[in-house]
């Protein structure tokens, strides 16, 4: 009888304590910057972007939008949903840059469908009135190829096809897209990242 009851007592006191592991862990997701919320380590950064193509689904008569067609300029590469309430977030600050910025610095802007249906995203896209490419992407594979687990995700891809900074994860602020821009042109003064770096 006892032992019945040390066990019951020992149960208690481990589901205690898992309940206060995890109620802690949500505190301290909860409660991270923004910096500490987008910080992110790729094993692309040094790397080949990997390539894609397909139509856009804003403009499907168009020709199709190739990041192999894009050499030689900055193109940012921004994974999202229409269900998304942080894309919802971020997009103001997308089109703020897109206008302001990335004409001037001959950046590009092409955002990727992420789970999302195609309907849903392309309308989601004119309400807001973002006036770039986006590329539907079934079963995933671009996702895939960039390691995307959750949008929004944001890469940015240098002239010469390589991703030397670290893509922002979470909502995207015109600050953070021109961050990354001036960091990948300073490394593309001096070098950039070694592969893996």
């Amino acid at each position: 009888m006892k032992d019945r009851g040390r066990r019951r007592h020992t149960t208690r006191w481990v589901a205690g304590a898992v309940l206060l592991v995890l109620a802690t862990v949500g505190v301290v997701l909860a409660t991270r910057t923004p910096q500490e919320a987008t910080a992110v380590q790729s094993p692309l950064v040094g790397r080949m972007a990997p390539m894609f193509s397909g139509a856009d689904i804003q403009h499907p008569d168009a020709a199709p939008v190739s990041l192999r067609a894009l050499r030689g300029r900055y193109v940012f590469l921004n994974f999202f949903a229409s269900w998304c309430g942080p894309c919802q977030q971020e997009t103001p600050d997308l089109i703020t840059f897109y206008y302001q910025k990335a004409a001037r610095d001959r950046a590009d802007l092409i955002s990727v469908v992420f789970h999302d249906e195609v309907a849903s995203a392309e309308n989601f896209l004119k309400t807001q009135g973002a006036p770039w490419p986006a590329l539907n992407d079934p079963g995933g594979t671009i996702a895939e190829d960039y390691g995307v687990t959750g949008p929004p995700t944001t890469f940015l891809v240098d002239p010469d096809g390589r991703i030397t900074v670290p893509p922002e994860t979470g909502p995207a602020t015109q600050a953070d897209l021109q961050s990354m821009l001036a960091q990948a042109q300073k490394l593309a003064r001096h070098g950039g990242p070694s592969p893996g770096a």
